[in-house]
C-alpha cells in the first residue's frame, strides 16, 4: 500500500478589524502583521459589526488598498464579503484595482451574508436564509465571470437577482485567471459553490456545536470536512485541491489564552486537513481582547512548536 501524501502545511493568518484610524495606529498594525510573519491579514467586509456598532469602523476595500501600499509580502483579504450590500459588477472593479495595487497579493473571502446590521442598511428587509443562499448562488458565478472574462468582449448576464450588460474589466487581475476565492459555507449549496469556484473553503465551525464541548466542536469540523469532500467529488475535484480555512473565535476553543491552547487546537485542525488558521488581532475591551505579547509569541512560535 502506498504511503499517504504528506499533509499540506498549516499557515497562520490574522484578522484585523477596521476599527483604527490610519494615522492613529491603523498603518502600524498592518505593518506589524507582516513583520510577525502572518501568511495573510484579512479584514471584515461589513458596514458595522455587532458590539462595534457605535464605534469607529472603516470600509474594507479602502483599508486593504492602504495596507497594500505599506506592505510588501503580506497577503491581504476580506473575511468575508457578501451580497448584503455588494453587487458583482462594482465589486469586480474594486477587486481588480486592489489586486493591482497589491501586485497580486489579494484573496477574496466571500460568503452568503447574515442577518446583522448590513442586512437592512440599504433599506430592504433582511433576506431569509433561503433568499441569501439563492442570491449567493448567482453572485459567485457572475463575479467569477466578471474577473476572468471581462476583456474586450465584455460580460453580459441577466439573472433573478443580478444583471450585467457588456461589462469590461481591463486589464483584469494581476493573479491569473483571477484572484483566489475563499468561500465560506456550512450548508450543502454553499459547499457546492466552494467546490466549483473556490480555491479555499472557510468555516467558523459547525453551527450545531457552537455551544458544545471543545471535542464535540472538533468532531463537528471533521463532519464539515467530510461534507466538503462529498461536494468536491460531485464537482469532479480532488478534496486536497481546495484549501481549508478555520476562522477561530466562534467555537468553544480559546487559542489565544496560552501558547499550549493554540498549539493544541492547531494540531487538531491540521490533522483534519485544514491548511490555514485565522486568529483575530487583539482589540482591548472587546470580544477580541487578548494579551498582545502572548499574541505575538503565538504568531512567531506557535506553528514551530506544532511542527516540533
Amino acid at each position: 500500500m502506498a504511503d499517504s501524501p504528506p499533509a499540506a502545511p498549516l499557515r497562520l493568518s490574522t484578522v484585523i478589524l477596521p476599527v483604527r484610524r490610519w494615522s492613529q495606529g491603523g498603518r502600524q498594525v498592518w505593518q506589524r502583521a507582516e513583520e510577525l510573519g502572518f501568511h495573510t491579514a484579512y479584514t471584515y467586509d461589513h458596514l458595522s459589526w455587532r458590539s462595534f456598532r457605535d464605534q469607529a469602523w472603516f470600509g474594507a476595500i479602502p483599508t486593504l488598498t492602504a495596507a497594500a501600499a505599506v506592505t510588501d509580502r503580506l497577503r491581504l483579504g476580506t473575511m468575508v464579503t457578501s451580497p448584503n450590500f455588494r453587487h458583482p459588477v462594482t465589486l469586480a472593479k474594486e477587486l481588480i484595482t486592489l489586486d493591482d495595487v497589491a501586485d497580486g497579493r489579494v484573496t477574496l473571502g466571500i460568503g452568503a451574508g447574515g442577518s446583522g446590521f448590513d442586512a437592512t442598511a440599504l433599506g430592504h428587509d433582511a433576506w431569509t436564509p433561503r433568499e441569501r443562499a439563492d442570491r449567493f448562488a448567482e453572485f459567485v458565478p457572475l463575479l467569477d465571470r466578471l474577473l476572468t472574462e471581462g476583456g474586450p468582449g465584455g460580460v453580459s448576464f441577466k439573472g433573478d437577482f443580478y444583471s450585467a450588460r457588456d461589462v469590461r474589466n481591463i486589464p483584469g487581475c494581476v493573479q491569473r485567471p483571477r484572484l483566489p476565492f475563499a468561500v465560506a459555507a456550512t450548508g450543502p449549496r454553499g459547499m457546492r459553490l466552494a467546490a466549483r469556484h473556490g480555491q479555499a473553503w472557510v468555516t467558523t465551525g459547525d453551527p450545531a456545536t457552537a455551544d458544545a464541548s471543545p471535542k464535540e466542536a472538533v468532531d463537528g469540523l471533521a463532519r464539515q470536512v467530510d461534507r466538503l469532500a462529498g461536494a468536491c467529488a460531485e464537482a469532479g475535484r480532488e478534496p486536497g485541491a481546495i484549501g481549508k480555512v478555520l476562522l477561530t473565535g466562534f467555537t468553544p476553543h480559546r487559542p489565544l489564552e496560552s501558547l499550549d491552547a493554540f498549539v493544541d487546537l492547531a494540531g487538531r485542525v491540521h490533522e483534519l486537513g485544514f491548511t490555514e488558521m485565522l486568529v483575530h488581532w487583539p482589540i482591548p475591551d472587546s470580544v477580541f481582547a487578548a494579551d498582545q505579547d502572548l499574541f505575538e509569541r503565538i504568531a512567531t512560535e506557535g506553528l514551530a512548536q506544532l511542527t516540533a
